[in-house]
């Protein structure tokens, strides 16, 4: 595979432990220079994938390349990528800036070259400051952001981060999101990150990798993730979907309309969340549908429960649901 092919590709790999297929036969092409995610439920591969790419874990088939080089067989350290994690892993008895140069000193550097270029990293974190703190005496954002930094100085190709949030707060969490957006435009190296938070996923990524099973079941840009998902499991797992008949059809898309026209249903309960008027009523044949609007004065937040309505969307609101077939570019 030549050099000026993808960032990092998987062809046909796979994991087993034991009796479980944790990745199966898996391909995917990550662009150079992209924020790609893996994102799906608990057990469906996306930290395996990760972990297969870092050299964590080895595939019982098929091959990983990195940079245009089968990388497939080595160890971490020799591959072109760098890991942070949702655990910080900062030496507690160094100082910021020689956690950040820890790696650098393995490489040979001078002192002063070292802490030089780690000072460089941590100005590119906003964390100029800080040098001299131990990781005790920063906060849990600030110690993920000096994680970020001990992992950039390498200078890798490929910046792998698994879960790197998850231990935050909400706030702080929305907050590193639009840091880690803005870091990846600045550095202009390829991410790929796993998470199960489809808000963070659709939120930050160029592509987002949907997968389940050991497998993906639709790589695409956000946006057509949730506009068009591919198959079923995409359009129940992203965003919330109500499932009439065989059409799938997102909660904002529907009306509800006290004229006759449409599908006969009963109000079961309103709920005002923040500036949007969410309902759930229930079809004549017992299907239950969520129902999600911009309130408005005069309108359907006047609605009362056991209120008679009709449930009507637009033609192109419907889901077409197709299972995708072939590998991921």
């Amino acid at each position: 595979m030549p050099a000026s092919g993808p960032a990092v590709s998987l062809r046909r790999v796979t994991r087993r432990f034991g009796e479980l297929v944790a990745v199966d036969a898996l391909d995917l092409d990550v662009h150079e220079g992209e924020f790609l995610s893996l994102l799906g439920p608990s057990g469906c591969g996306k930290t395996t994938t990760l972990r297969l790419i870092a050299g964590f874990e080895q595939p019982d088939e098929g091959e990983v390349w990195i940079g245009g080089r089968d990388v497939a067989g080595l160890p971490p350290y020799k591959r072109a990528v760098n890991t942070v994690f949702q655990s910080y892993a900062l030496f507690p008895h160094l100082n910021v800036v020689d956690n950040v140069a820890y790696g650098l000193k393995q490489r040979g550097l001078s002192r002063r070259a070292r802490r030089a270029k780690a000072q460089e990293l941590l100005a590119l974190v906003r964390l100029p400051d800080v040098a001299r703190r131990k990781p005790r005496e920063l906060s849990g954002g600030m110690q993920q952001r000096v994680a970020l930094a001990r992992a950039l100085v390498l200078s890798p190709r490929v910046l792998l981060l698994d879960e790197p949030l998850g231990a935050l707060d909400l706030k702080l969490r929305k907050e590193l999101q639009v840091f880690l957006k803005t870091l990846h435009k600045d550095v202009g190296i390829t991410f790929v990150y796993v998470t199960h938070d489809q808000e963070e996923a659709l939120g930050m990524s160029d592509r987002v990798a949907v997968m389940n099973r050991g497998q993906i079941e639709q790589l695409a840009p956000p946006q057509e993730i949730y506009d068009r998902p591919a198959t079923r499991f995409v359009a129940d797992f992203i965003g919330e979907t109500n499932f009439i008949g065989a059409v799938g059809v997102r909660p904002e898309q529907i009306r509800v309309d006290r004229q006759q026209g449409g599908i006969p249903a009963t109000v079961v309960t309103t709920m005002v969340v923040g500036p949007a008027l969410q309902l759930v009523v229930k079809t004549d044949d017992g299907q239950e549908v969520l129902v999600r609007e911009q309130r408005r004065v005069n309108g359907s937040e006047a609605l009362a429960e056991g209120e008679r309505v009709y449930l009507t969307w637009p033609e192109d609101a419907a889901l077409v649901l197709d299972h995708p077939k072939g590998g991921y570019e």
